[in-house]
């Protein structure tokens, strides 16, 4: 079967190739993949930024139909319909986070398209434990985006802390920041985006989806946007995906005293930060990275219940020979979401 693969360490060493088809042990199912949406982390892959365990192929954000049984396998059936959660690809199950479903701490996981073969190709083999059904009347696309929505859920339904009335200072909108924009909006909240000039598109969209305002910091000040829309008081929320230096420093400075921060971007590297503001303004800071299962069931009931629209972040389909275009539009931020397709 052909593949986008990452065949090397190093920039780059990333190609179409001829892969074998997975095989169907006892206990996993073989999934023909429909969609798979084109991440931030597999960008990184391809740069060699992020662990990999070449040679992998790539893409871990899927949806697909199961075409194969292990005979160990029960309660799912052939023609059924899933969002895989790849990155449990590999997990302990015993140690003190994964029976709490914080499957992110597993320090022997490994995710599908870095750490095992993943889902930019035709047939990947899971484990029954990762399917999440695909609800009636949702398209089987949409269960592509299950993964960074479930990113955007955990950041905004189980990190964040807000109320109705509170202004939120969203930095950073890609993909994630986008739907984060989304479910904020959702909760009828003032929102203030911030991005550069390179984002316009981007930005355009958070408008869109309902941002009360877009900044673009390298031809605005924040600050006094900022300062006009609180009246001098700061904003109750920040929540960072930009995962650039600059974006944290205006995100504390942003904030009221008591004010909530969350950090989703990453950066790769060591920061230098005006820290005396956690203190003086006594800051509440949070992390978020990934989701839980939990998260990833609430995400199912969100996109079966129709509470939150997603079409509109599907900004192109290409067929799977064409991964290269996608990751152009995603590196030059002129998409959101990229499908890859192995049947287009």
């Amino acid at each position: 079967m052909k593949a986008v693969v990452k065949y090397d360490k190093g920039p780059g060493n990333v190609d179409f190739r001829d892969m074998p088809e997975p095989e169907c042990t006892h206990d996993k199912v073989i999934i023909e993949i429909e969609h798979c949406g084109i991440c931030g982390t597999d960008l990184h892959v391809y740069h060699d930024t992020f662990k990999n365990y070449p040679p992998v192929i790539l893409g871990h954000e899927f949806s697909g139909k199961i075409v194969e049984l292990g005979k160990n396998v029960t309660n799912v059936n052939l023609g059924d319909a899933f969002s895989v959660l790849g990155a449990t690809a590999v997990i302990c199950e015993t140690c003190e986070t994964c029976p709490s479903g914080e499957i992110m701490f597993c320090k022997y996981r490994r995710g599908m398209g870095h750490g095992v073969n993943g889902a930019f190709t035709k047939f990947a083999a899971v484990r029954p434990d990762q399917l999440f059904a695909i609800p009636d009347g949702v398209p089987m696309e949409h269960g592509a985006l299950v993964e960074p929505l479930a990113v955007a859920v955990h950041v905004v339904e189980e990190i964040a802390n807000f109320m109705l009335g509170d202004t939120v200072l969203l930095s950073g909108p890609g993909p994630i920041g986008l739907l984060c924009m989304k479910m904020l909006a959702a909760h009828g909240l003032k929102v203030i985006v911030a991005g550069i000039g390179e984002d316009e598109m981007r930005l355009n969209m958070a408008l869109q989806y309902g941002a009360h305002k877009v900044v673009k910091v390298d031809r605005e000040n924040l600050t006094e946007v900022i300062q006009q829309e609180t009246n001098g008081i700061g904003v109750d929320l920040a929540i960072e995906c930009a995962g650039a230096e600059a974006s944290v420093r205006q995100c504390m400075e942003a904030l009221r005293p008591l004010g909530h921060y969350v950090q989703v971007g990453h950066f790769g590297k060591d920061l230098v930060l005006p820290w005396d503001l956690v203190a003086f303004r006594q800051l509440k800071i949070h992390g978020s990275v990934g989701y839980t299962k939990a998260t990833w069931r609430r995400t199912m009931e969100i996109l079966g219940q129709g509470s939150l629209d997603v079409s509109d972040v599907i900004s192109h389909r290409l067929g799977i020979e064409n991964w290269k275009q996608g990751f152009e539009l995603m590196e030059q931020k002129q998409a959101i979401k990229v499908l890859l397709n192995p049947n287009k």
